[in-house]
């Protein structure tokens, strides 16, 4: 099982990027998937989830507005939408999948059991 995350960069304040996270090795329609962040010295930040079909997201209150997360099942990829990009977003973002989550812990990295190496975006002042 493997998650490709993708699209990291160095951008300006205000600036947009897209993040992909390519899967293989799994059934990706049978699992829910999610970003989370960490910033140098800082806990990982649950950053937005989607469930396996592609009908419900959730999104942390600080991206919410301007991060939108979506998925395609048929490319076995999730995507993170980020507009207006502020210092503060400047991340390690990592994808993660999970077989099965509840309301209660879809926020929660304990609820993914598979993670992928990070893509790092940079967003300067």
């Amino acid at each position: 099982v493997q998650l490709q995350a993708s699209g990291g960069a160095l951008v300006q304040t205000g600036g947009s990027l897209r993040l992909s996270c390519a899967a293989s090795g799994l059934t990706f329609r049978s699992y829910d998937m999610a970003w989370f962040r960490q910033a140098p010295g800082k806990d990982r930040e649950f950053v937005a989830a989607i469930r396996k079909t592609g009908g419900v997201t959730y999104v942390a209150d600080s991206v919410k507005g301007r991060f939108t997360m979506s998925r395609d099942n048929a490319q076995n990829t999730v995507f993170l939408q980020m507009d207006s990009l502020k210092p503060e977003d400047t991340a390690n973002y990592y994808c993660a999948a999970s077989r099965a989550t509840i309301l209660s812990t879809i926020r929660s990295g304990a609820a993914y059991n598979t993670w992928g190496l990070g893509t790092q975006v940079t967003v300067s002042s």
